[in-house]
């Protein structure tokens, strides 16, 4: 856990890779929920018969949003501000999808802090997170992550 205490700490990190998040499985039933939750019910998420059959994956796939909404959870997992009120997603600048992520995968986040500038009471940060997979050969996800956090 990189534990960051102060705005001024926060800057001194602009550049540098703050931290590295453990493993997460990608499950099929977190496939569907994310599918229930988010009205998405394309087969080749949820259809573990017919993705194996037809799809050029060999099996179901994970949602590119349901990627992309593990940020926070993996962000949280490995940095923390303990000093900040609260901190809230401001966004994102860009995101890519650049391979996918089969059902039964392990993700990790590689996060590195790419600005920080100041707002009233508090910093807003662009991250730049880098999803990868267990023995891919490229990223799964690319984001430029926007965060506030407010002393």
């Amino acid at each position: 856990m990189r534990v960051i205490n102060s705005v001024e700490e926060l800057k001194s990190l602009i550049g540098q890779e703050v931290a590295v998040s453990d493993w997460v499985e990608i499950t099929q039933e977190r496939v569907n929920k994310f599918a229930e939750a988010t009205g998405d019910y394309q087969w080749i998420h949820l259809d573990v018969e017919r993705s194996r059959k037809e799809s050029p994956y060999g099996g179901t796939i994970a949602h590119g949003f349901l990627t992309l909404s593990l940020l926070p959870m993996l962000m949280e997992s490995v940095i923390s501000m303990p000093n900040a009120k609260m901190g809230v997603n401001y966004g994102t600048n860009k995101v890519r999808f650049p391979a996918p992520v089969p059902v039964g995968s392990k993700l990790r986040a590689r996060v590195t802090l790419l600005e920080v500038d100041d707002i009233p009471n508090g910093a807003q940060m662009v991250w730049n997170v880098t999803i990868e997979r267990d023995g891919g050969d490229k990223p799964v996800c690319v984001a430029e992550s926007v965060s506030r956090r407010y002393w």
